[in-house]
């Protein structure tokens, strides 16, 4: 854990969080800033920065993530989509420097332009 992370400070349970899921791998809430009507983060509980701090030893922790994704969705009655986004360094509109998956849903996505 590392001490001034806002996100290790959740986990350790010294910050409140509207907490939706967790297991020894993660721990899952919604954003206070949210920005659709479902926004949670997935959070690893091992303090890793970004994917740019991504090691051979994360694969494991990184499929499980990217598997409990839908489950997150179809419990938030996300039937129609939903979005991921990992902002991934201050260019990448990172803020907490605690590597997270976005998922939002529930409308008001609107197209990526891409």
């Amino acid at each position: 854990m590392k001490t001034d992370c806002l996100f290790c400070k959740i986990i350790a349970g010294e910050l409140p969080c509207d907490q939706v899921y967790s297991d020894e791998h993660v721990i899952v809430f919604e954003d206070i800033n949210p920005k659709a009507p479902v926004h949670l983060l997935i959070v690893p509980r091992e303090h890793i920065i970004s994917l740019n701090a991504l090691e051979e030893k994360h694969d494991g922790l990184m499929g499980h993530i990217m598997r409990l994704l839908p489950k997150l969705a179809k419990e938030q009655g996300l039937d129609k989509g939903f979005r991921t986004i990992i902002n991934t360094g201050s260019g990448g509109g990172q803020i907490v420097f605690h590597l997270h998956v976005h998922l939002l849903g529930g409308g008001g996505l609107g197209g990526t332009g891409f």
